[in-house]
């Protein structure tokens, strides 16, 4: 595939902005196609929110993958055989650890780097102003320096900014967003709600079920719940395995396999019944969740209505005495070191090409910024390639193509399928169908 234009300030490195897996992979695409470039990262390492140790993190002690050991790693370097079906946050900072040591790739990086501000250069690139951080946020050195580049690929991830709904009335006891979470020392004794059952909310909602001296979580709506196992193989093995259906059958066969086979009725432990059709929202891979509701360690509430005091007064009537509630309630995708006039996710989501390229500037593109059914590493390698390819590829006529259908073209990402009107769905992918259509852009 060719792009409208290789790099116009092709005398400057392309820098990428995030050492996880996304930034790793755009690394590794333009390291292949011999382009110059530089990495920065605010932590002291890569891996992005897999290292658990970096200042701010949203990893937690008890946090395992929610995709499988087999299809969850990068094309050209699989997870090892050693590795557990559900590898925990330790291992895979050490799989992305090795990914990096196996490209060369930690010499390109400059650690405890914040970019502060991109702003483009009239002829072309990018003006881009640093600040150092530390392991310590609060001792941040206060010095900035400037540096030029031909190219932006974003690939700082989606889980830095906290979404943290107002609650109504006043609360004594604290309030704190599931990225502050660390672990279940921070639970023990404490009568604990969380608010949100997306699968960090669950994964915390568990550890407080264990853990707390009473634990509570509270939904606005009804979810669904996948096992990690199903008929003895890993969730997303077992689905991947199964033959290509319609979308009308693959719904209703999953739906008959969730609710009356494997999972069945939400209600008996007391949560709503799910409001959406089986694939219509990201999967919650967690029914250790439903074992604890089961055995009555963790009760399940309705919204939250009001707080007064250390009461949280809830929608049905119902109150608990609360010392703890944690506002398991997602992430905004922002990117506030790009300038308005791009687009930086405060106002709107962003409107890109295939998830990846800015429909008016060709020197600007995204790795990570998705959410999907399936693994992500495979897909950020497809996008940093076709990010790779697009900046270094000349031919004329396709590139004229390819520039038409980076500013109009609207492929369809999710495969037919109507996903939930709501915030973690603005950038959402259905894995096999978007798989093709970057393979195809990537062939064309």
């Amino acid at each position: 595939m060719t792009s409208d234009a290789s790099l116009r300030a092709a005398h400057l490195p392309v820098l990428i902005i995030g050492a996880g897996p996304g930034g790793l992979a755009a690394a590794v695409a333009l390291k292949a196609q011999g382009v110059p470039f530089e990495v920065v990262d605010a932590g002291r390492q890569v891996g992005g929110i897999w290292d658990i140790g970096r200042a701010q993190t949203p990893m937690y002690e008890t946090a395992h993958f929610i995709s499988s050991r087999s299809l969850s790693g990068f094309r050209d370097y699989p997870m090892p055989a050693s590795y557990p079906d559900y590898p925990s946050h330790a291992l895979i900072q050490r799989y992305i650890t090795d990914y990096a040591k196996r490209h060369d790739l930690e010499g390109h990086v400059r650690f405890n780097t914040r970019v502060i501000e991109a702003r483009p250069i009239a002829s072309g690139g990018w003006a881009v102003r640093f600040e150092p951080t530390t392991d310590n946020e609060s001792q941040a050195v206060q010095s900035e320096w400037q540096g030029d580049y031909a190219g932006l690929i974003v690939a700082a991830g989606m889980a830095w900014h906290r979404h943290m709904p107002a609650l109504e009335g006043s609360f004594d006891g604290e309030i704190m967003h599931s990225f502050d979470y660390t672990g279940p020392s921070q639970l023990k004794g404490r009568r604990v709600l969380v608010v949100g059952a997306g699968n960090s909310g669950v994964d915390i909602a568990s550890d407080a079920a264990r853990s707390a001296a009473a634990a509570f979580l509270s939904v606005r709506r009804g979810y669904r719940f996948v096992p990690k196992y199903i008929l003895g193989k890993p969730a997303d093995v077992f689905a991947r395995s199964s033959p290509p259906l319609p979308r009308w059958l693959e719904k209703r066969v999953f739906a008959v396999l969730l609710d009356h086979l494997v999972v069945g009725d939400l209600t008996r432990f007391g949560l709503p019944r799910p409001d959406h059709d089986v694939l219509a929202s990201h999967p919650i891979v967690n029914t250790q969740v439903l074992h604890h509701l089961g055995h009555g360690d963790l009760i399940a509430c309705t919204d939250v209505a009001h707080c007064d005091g250390s009461k949280v007064h809830f929608v049905d009537g119902r109150s608990e005495t609360i010392d703890l509630i944690v506002m398991a309630t997602g992430y905004r995708r922002r990117y506030p070191f790009l300038p308005a006039e791009v687009g930086n996710g405060e106002a709107e989501p962003l409107d890109l090409y295939l998830n990846v390229f800015h429909r008016e500037r060709d020197d600007l593109a995204f790795v990570g910024l998705f959410e999907t059914d399936g693994p992500s590493f495979a897909l950020m390698g497809l996008q940093a390639e076709l990010v790779a390819r697009s900046w270094t590829s000349k031919g004329a006529k396709s590139a004229d193509e390819f520039a038409r259908r980076r500013r109009t073209a609207r492929p369809d990402l999710r495969g037919g399928h109507r996903y939930l009107s709501s915030q973690r769905h603005d950038y959402y992918v259905n894995s096999r169908s978007y798989t093709r259509l970057l393979e195809l852009e990537l062939h064309s």
